[in-house]
């Protein structure tokens, strides 16, 4: 049931900080942060980055903590013994009625990060876990298993995030959607953690990362990765709900291809494979959930008949990003996917037997030109988008870099006459509602062939930040703009930070789109800005004054 708070377009004073730890302590979804930290005396484990779930399936579900031994094995140390951790799952809140347990060992080599993919649970159910280490325990956790395969689904509900800069303002969307008891997971679509050394982006932090300079090596994005940790929000999220997680680039540095990246330069930052690698490895270490096909976050998750969840890795497999302006980005053999990747993703669809196809995918594919848009904006949009500001038509990052395999993607769509398409997207920092048209250019005459559901930043720069202006003074003629020269676009808002919730019933997907009252505040508002959903069998992407409920 969705809260009442939620039900209204207005702005509400949802639950503070210290209302959402305190009310999940009482329900044993977060035991007291103070327990843990009271075991960090010499000799005696501690477990200061919480607990988490993730990749749930109809049987399972992966637990993660970390635990720290001794005081000096902090995150990146490489310090500290070995050490027995046992995990417990129970149906219940005080733990009477434990399902399954089992050990394992934390040790040095994984940063004495825990991961346990447990299995034999019941579908569609909710159960809470916890770890034990010496005799210390950890926070308590809740999570939910998937329905089985083919079962009938009435509706399927996500919390929707991406791009949670830590210097760049406080994680309050964590904070709302941990508040809620209607998700069944939620879904982050990439760039989870930030490489940048301090006061880099932004320039003038809302609050200061560890490492301060830019990670570069294991140590280095270990550590980021504990110090996000250390956010009482992101926490409270993750004990609260399993996470269902894609990368995109800054989980290792900005506009990452498959043989380097922007933000890196050889030989001053060293060898960018080995750069992947640590930044690779330490995700796997932190992030609760199951590597895929070479390592990478492309894999395959289902809900009942409802829906699959295909989820993708746009980084790891593709092509450069050609410069703006460069007819390169039409050729033919450019990839963004990569060819395995691109078949999976179109055998999975022709195969697949569920009412929806969700596509977890960390840029946008719906073609965006940015030519009519005022031209002293134009270089604040492309900081926004973190890309190139001379002459920006489209944004290259995007699959409108990577045209032709576009093209095949919704040819596949339309000639195979799939229905019920969603992308899901983070990435751009705003939010928007689109839809997927076959052909861009004799919009609407042309199909649709998908829609596309974009969810804005937690908390990174969008245009108001970076122009240094009031939000909403500046970005609505840039809006305006955008939405005249690409028709298919039906909303987008450029100065927001927040979340969303996607809910999917047998008749339409609908995304409610959250914005936060300042990203600086620890203890921000949120409110109902729009909702948009698609109704089954349209491919259109229609406004709705009527929120999940």
């Amino acid at each position: 049931m969705t809260h009442a708070a939620h039900a209204a377009p207005a702005s509400h004073a949802a639950p503070s900080r210290r209302t959402v730890v305190t009310a999940a302590a009482a329900t044993a979804a977060v035991l007291p942060l103070a327990a843990a930290g009271r075991a960090g005396a010499a000799g005696t484990p501690a477990f200061h980055h919480g607990v988490a779930s993730g990749d749930p399936l109809p049987d399972g579900v992966v637990l993660w903590t970390r635990v720290t031994p001794v005081p000096e094995a902090v995150p990146g140390s490489a310090a500290g013994p070995d050490l027995e951790v046992a995990w417990e799952v129970a149906e219940d809140a005080a733990f009477r009625a434990v399902v399954t347990s089992g050990r394992t060992t934390a040790t040095a080599a994984s940063d004495h990060t825990v991961k346990a993919d447990v299995r034999g649970l019941r579908p569609d159910t909710g159960y809470h876990f916890r770890f034990t280490a010496a005799g210390v325990r950890s926070p308590a956790g809740r999570t939910r298993t998937a329905p089985a395969a083919d079962a009938a689904v009435a509706n399927l509900r996500l919390g929707v995030v991406s791009c949670s800069n830590y210097e760049a303002g406080h994680f309050a969307a964590y904070r709302h959607l941990a508040a809620r008891d209607d998700l069944h997971a939620v879904l982050h679509l990439g760039d989870y953690i930030y490489e940048y050394g301090t006061g880099t982006y932004p320039a003038d932090p809302v609050r200061v990362q560890q490492p301060a300079h830019e990670i570069l090596t294991l140590a280095d994005y270990r550590v980021r990765h504990g110090h996000y940790r250390t956010d009482p929000d992101l926490r409270a999220l993750h004990a609260a709900h399993p996470l269902i997680a894609i990368w995109d680039d800054h989980e290792t540095a900005n506009d990452t291809w498959r043989e380097g990246a922007q933000n890196h330069t050889p030989g001053a930052e060293g060898d960018w494979s080995a750069r992947r690698a640590a930044a690779v490895q330490a995700y796997f270490e932190w992030i609760p959930v199951r590597p895929a096909v070479e390592g990478t976050t492309y894999r395959r998750l289902r809900f009942g008949d409802l829906a699959d969840l295909h989820l993708l890795d746009l980084r790891s497999f593709r092509d450069q990003q050609a410069a703006s302006g460069d007819d390169t980005v039409d050729a033919p053999d450019r990839t963004l996917t990569g060819r395995a990747q691109l078949d999976w993703l179109t055998s999975g669809l022709s195969a697949s037997d569920t009412r929806w196809h969700l596509i977890g995918n960390s840029v946008m594919i719906s073609p965006v030109a940015f030519g009519s848009v005022p031209a002293f904006l134009l270089g604040p949009i492309a900081e926004c988008l973190g890309v190139p500001a001379g002459g920006l038509a489209v944004n290259t990052d995007q699959w409108d870099g990577y045209t032709a395999e576009r093209r095949r993607l919704l040819d596949h769509l339309h000639d195979q006459r799939i229905t019920n398409t969603v992308f899901l997207t983070g990435d751009i920092h705003m939010h928007w509602a689109t839809d997927v048209p076959l052909n861009a250019a004799t919009y609407p005459l042309s199909p649709p062939v998908a829609t596309e559901f974009v969810v804005t930043s937690v908390t990174s720069d969008n245009l108001d930040d970076i122009l240094g202006v009031p939000a909403n003074t500046v970005s609505p003629l840039a809006a305006t703009a955008v939405r005249a020269a690409n028709r298919h676009v039906h909303w987008v808002d450029m100065d927001a930070h927040g979340y969303a919730v996607l809910d999917v019933t047998e008749q339409r997907a609908q995304m409610d789109y959250f914005t936060l009252s300042d990203r600086a505040d620890p203890d921000a508002t949120s409110a109902l800005t729009r909702s948009y959903q698609t109704r089954t069998g349209t491919q259109h992407t229609t406004r709705t004054t009527t929120p999940i409920r």
